[in-house]
């Protein structure tokens, strides 16, 4: 039985500088960190952030002297992730553009990844704004599916991918998907959560696509780790 996370535990920087459009570190993010925290992670250790924000993660990561990379789509995002690393005073690598791009031809020990994954009405999700940070199309699941397609490319042997995401997802099509690349994956966290404004305000939406019931009010967070052989 996987048991339920209570998001007690917060090994998070402090004060980070969040730019406007830049998503802030919440109930996700914290739940990541702490599967994260559980990681046997060093100086000779490669870590790779997808979809940075603020870097919150990325630093937590770096606070052990691994060797830290994080990526993003957002310029705002990758300003601030800099800014906060230079405040922190800790090394981090952070890069423009898309994970597949930047990261080709690279392995890494670890690869964490807080992607988009609120289910949009939008046939694809959203080239610039804030909300492209959280829509993942209209399953949630256009960067998810991607990140399990690369990771067998992206991990060393041994090495293991680190991802969260909403039940509204599906976490046992994540989890096919990524045993079919060839890893070892499960659920090794979840946490229930309040909804907050963007499903609020899609909960009509959400009804008619099956993916809410009448009355649905929390939303069931899920950390999906996978391990290369």
């Amino acid at each position: 039985m996987v048991p339920s996370t209570a998001l007690a535990f917060d090994p998070l920087p402090r004060r980070l500088i969040a730019l406007p459009g830049v998503y802030r570190p919440q109930a996700d993010t914290w739940l990541l960190a702490e599967a994260l925290s559980h990681e046997p992670m060093g100086a000779d250790s490669d870590i790779l952030d997808i979809g940075t924000g603020t870097g919150a993660l990325a630093l937590s990561a770096a606070r052990t002297g691994a060797r830290v990379e994080a990526v993003d789509v957002s310029w705002p995002a990758v300003i601030a992730a800099g800014l906060n690393a230079f405040r922190q005073r800790l090394p981090l690598r952070v890069m423009h553009g898309d994970f597949e791009t930047r990261a080709q031809g690279r392995r890494f020990d670890v690869v964490l990844t807080n992607p988009p994954y609120v289910p949009s009405a939008r046939a694809r999700p959203p080239s610039h704004g804030a909300a492209r940070a959280w829509d993942g199309g209209p399953d949630g699941r256009a960067v998810i599916d991607r990140v399990c397609a690369c990771a067998p490319a992206l991990l060393r042997p041994g090495g293991v991918l680190l991802m969260v995401h909403s039940g509204m997802c599906g976490p046992p099509a994540t989890l096919a998907r990524l045993e079919a690349a060839g890893l070892s994956a499960g659920v090794t966290a979840r946490a229930s959560v309040p909804w907050g404004p963007v499903l609020r305000a899609r909960r009509t939406w959400l009804r008619r696509q099956g993916l809410a019931c009448d009355g649905d009010e929390r939303e069931e967070l899920v950390i999906i780790r996978a391990e290369h052989p």
